[in-house]
């Protein structure tokens, strides 16, 4: 079972409460949380779905996971159901559903590409939590933070936009940030020329009830601009949160992999999947989902992907979804090895399957890492 088929069988279990009359609320929810458990957690995975309903039910909310629980139990592919803390329901699944939830997950991964993870929970932010401005003689982080914002907001489905400023200044535009002609979403661009004054009485253009969000990362304590290539640049000002300092540029002008250069072992990993890909159809076979691949830590990285797009999304932090890129980057590398036949070794459905995944991880970090606005090499 996927996080998505779990999604729909809590809101299966909400409805079935509801229609037996155990929960009287009037209406059940569009969506439901599921993520992997948090510390003191159980299981597979988790939903705080009996908290998000507990103040329209009128009832706690661990009584809220009880009546839920019941419910859940006789899902398929569900073995265990816990409820721990205030209410978090947390789901074990069958070692069968576990298995088929890997495969099933990198099927999904290969179809949706780049685009996996993208979603539209937060396509109804209100205009107040989606228009940014970038202030005259903003800084570069505070410019690549601002467009990565955008565009981690636009990719759940946020109307998001840089507001048009009042005054002529530079910015870094993020690639995946689409400019649609607009003046104030890319490069610099002339100066308008002004209208005349308004004639009394003339209608007045609207004014914005609200101001447009300003993000304040602590500026950088170098000369990041002069000092690192591109990529490292972003990586430098996007992987610490925004209120710690970038990172410092020695370790990323180390290319290798044990030099504390989290960036390239990101982009290394990316690099080693397409050489996978490369190396296989060499040997005359390509990526298929036809069994189980038993690689738990890698398939986890991948299945989280869509939650922590969405909360790096929420919470205006590309540090989230590059600290998330690291985990899948290490899983990936720590899998790679079991990919490719071994000396007199034919190739075999297992190979396939395990060339999926491979593929599929390096799909994910090229989908993240283009978010950042950082490339993915296919060759290092």
């Amino acid at each position: 079972m996927t996080p998505a088929d779990l999604t729909l069988t809590v809101l299966h279990a909400v409805r079935r409460a509801v229609g037996d009359g155990v929960l009287a609320i009037r209406d059940v929810p569009s969506r439901v949380t599921v993520e992997r458990p948090r510390p003191g957690g159980r299981g597979d995975w988790a939903t705080n779905a009996a908290l998000q309903l507990a103040r329209p039910a009128a009832l706690p909310p661990r009584q809220v996971a009880e009546v839920l629980r019941e419910r859940l139990l006789d899902a398929p592919g569900i073995e265990r159901v816990d409820i721990t803390g205030p209410g978090f329901l947390n789901l074990t699944l069958r070692p069968d559903a576990r298995a088929a939830a890997g495969r099933l997950l990198v099927q999904r991964v290969r179809e949706e590409g780049l685009r996996y993870g993208y979603g539209d929970a937060l396509s109804r932010l209100p205009e107040a939590q989606v228009r940014f401005a970038l202030p005259y003689g903003a800084d570069l982080r505070q410019q690549v933070l601002t467009h990565t914002v955008v565009a981690l907001l636009r990719s759940q489905g946020a109307p998001a936009r840089l507001a048009q400023p009042s005054t002529p200044q530079a910015v870094a535009p993020h690639p995946h940030v689409p400019r649609h002609g607009a003046p104030h979403e890319g490069t610099p661009q002339a100066a308008a020329p002004q209208p005349d004054a308004p004639r009394h009485g003339a209608p007045q253009p609207p004014v914005p009830h609200t101001q447009p969000l300003r993000l304040r990362p602590h500026p950088p304590h170098y000369d990041v601009a002069a000092v690192l290539p591109t990529d490292a640049q972003r990586w430098a000002m996007l992987r610490p949160a925004a209120h710690d300092r970038v990172l410092d540029p020695e370790p990323l002008l180390r290319l290798t992999e044990s030099a504390g250069n989290t960036l390239f072992t990101v982009q290394y990993a990316h690099a080693r999947a397409a050489a996978l890909l490369r190396n296989a159809a060499d040997l005359g076979f390509g990526p298929a989902c036809d069994e189980d691949v038993h690689a738990p830590e890698l398939i986890a990285a991948l299945g989280d992907h869509p939650s922590v797009l969405l909360a790096a999304a929420r919470q205006h932090a590309p540090d989230r979804l590059a600290r998330h890129l690291e985990v899948l980057a290490d899983a990936f590398l720590g899998f790679q090895h079991t990919v490719l036949p071994l000396g007199e070794e034919k190739p075999s459905a297992a190979h396939r399957s395990r060339l999926a995944l491979a593929e599929a991880a390096g799909t994910v970090l090229a989908g993240g890492l283009s978010l950042l606005g950082v490339s993915a090499p296919a060759h290092l």
